[in-house]
């Protein structure tokens, strides 16, 4: 079964050009491969940036013409505009090559609508550039044992891509034999697919192929007695015989890598050692030696291994950093002064001990333990040496030197002054970060000639800071003109400085200026610690506590205070350390936070909830406070009111009580007449006399009342009248609970008290219920009962109504008095002695009637004298009010 396949297809043999009538060629068939047509030129390789032309011819067994042929780059359709017809079975396209043009480029034959695009064949492009010029060709003939090698070789520089970057190439080139002392021409060529291109040729001299080996076996050499040289030996790397060389030698101290080399017209000679001068004494230094052509034809040979050595001790030929630090004393009028110090600069051996003198004093060693100080070590480290008492007005003068195994150094020198006579500081002082360092500027103290003992031209400066976390501290010198410096110690970042600046006074120290700073600010660790102060009740005070220096890692710019209420967040700024919000709800819940700032950053404190007052401070005291002014207002509104009406209340507490003897009452019996007969004192027999006590309701008779005081002065008038109204037995009728013009106890007893008689027969004296009036001729006499009282009689009692009224006449004390010879004595008695308990009396005596009582006999018994039925005979009305009784 043959197989026809549509796709991509090589032909062995290539046509590239075409007579201009071309025939059609016939399909083969190879296997079970059918072809149906080809592309020239077959997969090439196209430079980028430049056009490409294709051509495709059609075979017979395509069954298509130049019509049906459609190109593609890839998936990508080329346009017809980009086609020639060549005949009617050659299309050729042209296409521009970019870095973007896909790499496979396809002839197609045009499809029916139920059958796709047939692939005639396809080439796949190889885009690139041409070969580069070979640039900086370079031969280099290395050494190899104990002579120059044959091997050559040859360095350059080339591009193969414009697309790519330059590379160095390299390549070897065999002379057998090294041709020395010749002149060689050498060239590079470069070709690919795209291209050839040749180097420009390379004429060199034999000579400057070589380059040799390091030197070998350095070594060097201290001696004692020269503490600032070292010897420094070698051998040749190569005879002499094939290459005479000349050497280079470079040296530094340990750890520094800050290489010095030796001026080359030193070493150009042909030797094996070199001695190495104005070196430093106890230093130990690193030295490396290489050599090349004498001629300076060739190469460098590599640097040689180092070799290290020390140079031996010196007396120290600077002075001791001398320095010193006052601290407050509790004692009044004195400082403590710590004097320390740092190696001499040029120290030269191991300082081993200082020798101190303090003003006059003798001079004192100070050993130093090599644990203490290293002074091969690169830090200097501060030795402490005293600390003085001493006095504010003292001055005094410290010197100090510093000795090793060799010798001692120069002396230093240092002046206290008195606190009075301290010199000026500086006029200003700033700082600034620059480049990872802390710089500090000054401005010169402006000092003019004095009669001070210190000079008044600044020496020097001294430079000192302090770290605010672990109070380590430092200083450095700087010289009389500097105005700006660098601070050489290892500052640690967000950590706070304290930086002073000390002018100096040929030894006189100077007052300081002191300035904090930052190497590199950042924000705090921590926030504030806030709390509440005081809460009112539209304000609340808000306090917080500075955070501690050594976490603030910054200048703190302001504090932000957050306060959110009811879902709204608010906030305000300060720069101090407590605030007092105002227009807050009141009795209401806040929740505060507060925010520290620097200038890299901020940080906020922990919520702090609290609420606010519902009533502000002094609030409820001001209410209760006017409450009782108001109270007391009222209180003395109320007196007064009582004092000016005084005599009303009087009335309304105690009534007045009508004076008995003005009254107009009527004839106690019709059978009496209206006027009393006023009884002797022989008379004072037949009186009864009864004492009721209203409380337990007991009579008092005659054989009882011995035990009670009677004073007859008391109910008896100077007339010794008896008789209802009369003034005997009380004292005037004028008188009334409110008359108290007669003092003493007779005043007491007659002006404030009113006595009311009724009239009882004798024979009712234990009951006081009267008898029936006496016949005609009877020797029985009715005799009056008289109380004393304070109270006044009722309304009632005074205009009685009702025929009632007209049967009784009623009082307060004794009850009401029968109508008629029938009344209930008991009835009587009872009411009596009920009235008398409601209203607190008690009957007090019982007067007898006056012999000069008129009795009105009616003319018949119920009748008036003009023949009228009249009222009760034993009860007469009182038409016009109370009659006087007397």
């Amino acid at each position: 079964m043959k197989t026809t396949t549509y796709g991509l297809f090589r032909l062995c043999k290539i046509h590239h050009a075409f007579p201009s009538s071309i025939d059609l060629m016939h399909g083969f068939s190879l296997g079970s491969i059918t072809t149906y047509g080809t592309i020239i030129p077959q997969s090439p390789s196209v430079e980028i940036g430049k056009e490409f032309t294709a051509t495709c011819v059609l075979y017979t067994a395509a069954k298509a013409t130049a019509e049906d042929i459609y190109w593609k780059l890839k998936n990508v359709t080329v346009p017809k505009e980009q086609y020639t017809k060549i005949n009617d079975s050659a299309v050729s396209v042209t296409i521009t090559i970019t870095n973007e043009t896909a790499n496979w480029l396809l002839c197609e034959k045009k499809g029916s609508p139920l059958n796709r695009n047939q692939v005639i064949h396809g080439i796949l492009l190889t885009k690139g550039y041409p070969p580069e010029k070979p640039v900086n060709l370079s031969c280099m003939a290395v050494q190899s044992g104990q002579k120059i090698s044959s091997n050559v070789t040859l360095s350059y520089i080339s591009v193969s891509n414009k697309s790519s970057k330059a590379h160095r190439s390299s390549g070897y080139i065999d002379f057998g034999t090294f041709p020395s002392f010749m002149q060689l021409a050498m060239w590079v060529e470069v070709e690919n697919k795209l291209g050839k291109v040749r180097s420009d040729i390379l004429d060199i001299y034999a000579a400057d192929l070589v380059k040799t080996n390091p030197p070998s076996d350095v070594n060097i050499l201290s001696e004692n007695n020269f503490s600032r040289t070292l010897l420094v030996s070698w051998k040749h790397p190569i005879h002499v015989t094939y290459v005479t060389l000349k050497y280079n030698i470079r040296f530094c101290t340990v750890g520094s890598g800050d290489w010095t080399e030796v001026p080359p017209n030193d070493t150009e000679s042909y030797k094996e050692s070199f001695r190495l001068q104005y070196l430093k004494p106890d230093t130990e230094y690193v030295v490396q030696v290489r050599c090349i052509h004498h001629m300076g034809y060739g190469y460098w040979s590599d640097w040689s291994a180092n070799s290290t050595a020390r140079t031996p001790e010196d007396k120290p030929t600077s002075k001791p950093d001398l320095w010193r630090v006052i601290i407050p004393s509790q004692v009044k009028s004195e400082r403590r002064v710590q004097v320390m110090c740092k190696d001499p600069v040029e120290s030269n051996g191991r300082i081993q001990g200082y020798s101190i003198k303090i003003q006059d004093g003798n001079w004192e060693t100070v050993a130093v333990n090599d644990s203490d100080l290293d002074s091969r070590s690169q830090e200097r480290k501060i030795i402490p040496l005293y600390q003085i008492p001493w006095s504010d007005k003292r001055r005094g003068l410290i010197e100090l030197k510093a000795w090793n195994s060799v010798g001692e150094s120069p002396q230093a020198s240092l002046v206290i002054p008195k606190l009075t006579q301290e010199p000026p500081s500086v006029e200003w002082l700033s700082w600034f970060t620059q480049q990872g360092r802390l710089w500090v500027k000054w401005q010169p103290p402006n000092v003019t000639a004095t009669g001070e003992p210190y000079r008044s031209e600044v020496t020097e400066y001294i430079l000192e800071w302090v770290s605010v976390s672990d109070g380590a501290m430092d200083w450095q010198r700087e010289r009389r003109h500097t105005r700006t410096a660098a601070i050489k110690g290892n500052l640690q970042k967000f950590n706070r400085y304290n930086i002073s600046v000390y002018p100096m006074y040929s030894g006189w120290t100077g007052k300081p200026l002191t300035i904090a700073a930052f190497l590199e600010q950042g924000a705090p660790l921590e926030g504030p610690s806030v709390k509440v102060r005081r809460t009112g009740k539209n304000d609340a005070e808000l306090e917080w506590m500075e955070i501690p220096l050594d976490k603030q890692r910054g200048f703190i710019t302001n504090y932000t205070i957050f306060f959110i209420t009811g879902g709204k967040e608010h906030f305000v700024s300060t720069d101090t350390y407590s605030y007092t919000v105002k227009r807050m709800a009141s009795n209401s819940k806040y929740v505060v936070r507060v925010m520290a700032s620097t200038v890299q950053g901020s940080t906020n404190s922990s919520d702090l909830s609290f609420n606010t007052l519902m009533y502000a401070p002094g609030q409820i005291e001001a209410i209760v406070v006017a409450v009782c002014i108001s109270f007391l207002f009222s209180v003395v509104l109320t007196m007064l009111f009582c004092i000016y009406k005084m005599d009303s209340i009087k009335k309304k507490i105690w009534p007045p009580v009508p004076d008995p003897s003005n009254s107009t009452i009527a004839k106690w019996s019709p059978d009496f007449t209206s006027k009393a007969d006023i009884p002797k004192e022989s008379a004072l027999g037949d009186v009864s006399i009864v004492e009721v006590d209203v409380f337990d309701r007991k009579s008092l008779c005659e054989e009882d009342k011995a035990g009670l005081p009677l004073k007859k002065d008391k109910y008896l008038s100077e007339e010794h009248s008896s008789g209802i109204g009369g003034s005997s037995c009380l004292s005037s009728p004028h008188q009334s609970v409110s008359d108290s013009d007669e003092g003493g106890d007779e005043g007491q007893t007659t002006a404030s008290t009113v006595q009311y008689s009724s009239v009882v027969a004798s024979c009712g004296y234990k009951g006081q219920t009267p008898c029936p009036l006496p016949q005609s001729g009877s020797s029985q006499t009715p005799s009056f009962t008289r109380s004393e009282s304070t109270q006044p009689l009722l309304d009632s009692e005074e205009h009685p109504e009702g025929p009632e009224s007209q049967r009784y006449l009623r009082n307060p004390y004794f009850g009401r008095l029968p109508g008629g010879n029938n009344g209930d004595s008991g009835d009587l008695e009872d009411l009596n002695q009920m009235e008398m308990k409601k209203q607190g009396l008690a009957l007090r005596r019982f007067c007898p009637l006056e012999e000069d009582f008129q009795q009105t006999t009616p003319t018949e018994e119920g009748q008036s004298p003009d023949g009228q039925p009249g009222p009760d005979p034993s009860y007469m009305p009182q038409l016009s009010g109370y009659r006087p009784q007397c």
